[in-house]
């Protein structure tokens, strides 16, 4: 077991069946380990967003897990905490203009190898979250329900949350009236129902179905 293995701190109940469902990962003979994650491949708007960590196996951090089982202050919490003990840590991002271009599959591969290229110190090994692996310069495996089982992944799964969820912050002050604050970007009913009747922003995907429909009823009454 590689020695910057961090033991992720587990709550009695949900997750002792995520322990049993998952079996602890069992690490890679590497020095340092880099884990990425992505968030922000559902939305509607805005840019995909990864992170790339490697933990310091002499600064635990407690509680890392999945950053969606996190409440938005816990997240914060530990984002500083993250970024404070970890031994370096980088963000990797794909704009919306490269989503249409590529897609949202190709784009955040692609924000991935920008997240562990941005890393002060070049990993030895990188886990990634998923099924999926971008092209790497150095060995890397995908791990399911990586961000459950893998600090690393669990730490940048965290940074990424907390960064994109910024950004949307600061959209829903330039865009009020499309609730950004409270729905990320993703398709829910409320995001639906504005961008039909106020049309897409500068920042929408129009590659993605909702937003395309939208663009295409607006030419047809103009």
């Amino acid at each position: 077991m590689a020695l910057n293995t961090c033991v992720i701190a587990l709550s009695f109940g949900r997750n002792i069946m995520t322990m049993l469902t998952y079996p602890p990962f069992e690490y890679p003979q590497a020095h340092h380990i880099a884990g990425v994650d992505e968030v922000g491949r559902g939305p509607l708007v805005g840019a995909v967003v990864t992170a790339a960590v490697i933990l310091d196996p002499t600064q635990p951090i407690a509680g890392l897990t999945d950053s969606k089982k996190l409440s938005e202050k816990r997240r914060l919490q530990l984002a500083e905490e993250i970024k404070l003990k970890a031994r370096c840590w980088s963000l990797g991002r794909a704009e919306v203009e490269e989503i249409d271009q590529l897609n949202i599959f190709h784009a955040t591969l692609l924000a991935m190898q920008r997240a562990v290229a941005n890393l002060a110190i070049k990993p030895d090994f990188v886990l990634v979250d998923g099924n999926r692996l971008p092209s790497l310069p150095m060995p890397a495996q995908t791990v399911v329900k990586g961000d459950l089982r893998v600090a690393e992944i669990s730490a940048a799964s965290i940074l990424a949350k907390v960064a994109r969820d910024a950004e949307m912050a600061e959209l829903a002050v330039a865009f009020p009236q499309y609730g950004f604050a409270q729905h990320k970007g993703y398709p829910t009913k409320l995001h639906l129902t504005k961008l039909a009747e106020l049309g897409a922003t500068p920042f929408h995907r129009t590659s993605f179905a909702p937003v395309a429909r939208v663009l295409k009823a607006h030419e047809k009454n103009h």
